[in-house]
């Protein structure tokens, strides 16, 4: 079957990876992430847009400079070019997931810790959940 179908807040409530890419889409990608408290993603910026959905947690939200508390259910849309962070400021991991468009990391790569993260310099290589080699 093409395409993604399952349950993403369970798979978010569920995942103890700093960021694991589930499915990447020529447009787009979905990514879990779980920060644990006091972590946080880190001051970026992106040449796309990103969209986060929190389902366990609480934390705050950073884009330019404009600090918001965010919590399970809450949204944010990271337009390109805004410098922004996502940060744990509860007591519990704080899980959620976010769809980058277009996609911005490379397909399956599951980062264990923000370390392993910031170590991997590799970005998305144009290679899709989908991609068949013939």
């Amino acid at each position: 079957m093409k395409g993604f179908i399952q349950n993403i807040e369970e798979l978010a409530v569920n995942n103890d990876e700093f960021r694991q890419v589930l499915y990447t889409a020529k447009y787009c990608q979905l990514v879990l992430m779980a920060l644990k408290p006091g972590e946080e993603i880190g001051a970026e910026v992106h040449t796309l847009d990103q969209f986060f959905r929190v389902e366990e947690g609480s934390g705050e939200a950073v884009l330019n400079g404009v600090q918001t508390a965010i919590r399970d259910g809450f949204a944010v849309i990271v337009p390109a070019g805004t410098k922004h962070n996502i940060i744990n400021i509860g007591t519990v991991p704080l899980k959620l997931y976010t769809l980058y468009s277009p996609p911005n990391h490379r397909d399956g790569v599951i980062h264990h810790t923000r370390a392993d993260a910031e170590a991997d310099t590799e970005q998305f290589d144009g290679l899709t959940t989908e991609y068949q080699v013939d």
